[in-house]
């Protein structure tokens, strides 16, 4: 897992210093959404839509939010923003705490934290692994470089 290279990095906020998007950068291309220890800023949105491509032709539509849940369930405005956007998927960060579910219809995954610890909650960041048949998604313990299970 510590070999993981991605195709593109998706920030689902509180960024802190923007100077982590550059880091990050180095890695793999980066698309972020302002979270709420973030700055207002012309460059960084309050959420993105993505069309996932295959073969040059949309597979899937990605809704990324920094406020996306209110527990295990989406907030009624982000589902509505999903659905009216034709998401089937939504990433969201802010509670940092690490998720896989669907609510609604609509796929949720919250990437977790790779900052400090917070709290009692692991140190993972999300991945999502597509292939022409399927869409996977797991976190990644930062500590081990296994993949997390709660």
């Amino acid at each position: 897992m510590a070999a993981e290279r991605p195709d593109q990095i998706l920030h689902a906020g509180d960024i802190g210093d923007l100077g982590v998007l550059d880091q990050l950068g180095t890695i793999a291309p980066v698309l972020a959404v302002r979270g709420n220890i973030d700055a207002v800023s012309r460059t960084i949105p309050d959420a993105v839509v993505l069309d996932v491509l295959d073969a040059g032709r949309p597979r899937t539509r990605v809704l990324l939010v920094h406020y996306g849940l209110v527990g295990p369930r989406l907030r009624r405005e982000v589902a509505q923003l999903a659905r009216g956007e034709g998401a089937s998927l939504v990433i969201c960060g802010h509670s940092h705490v690490p998720f896989i579910g669907t609510d609604r219809g609509i796929g949720v995954f919250n990437p977790g934290s790779v900052g400090p610890r917070r709290f009692h909650l692991p140190i993972v960041f999300g991945v999502i692994d597509m292939d022409r048949q399927r869409l996977g998604m797991h976190h990644v313990d930062c500590e081990t470089g296994q993949i997390w299970m709660p």
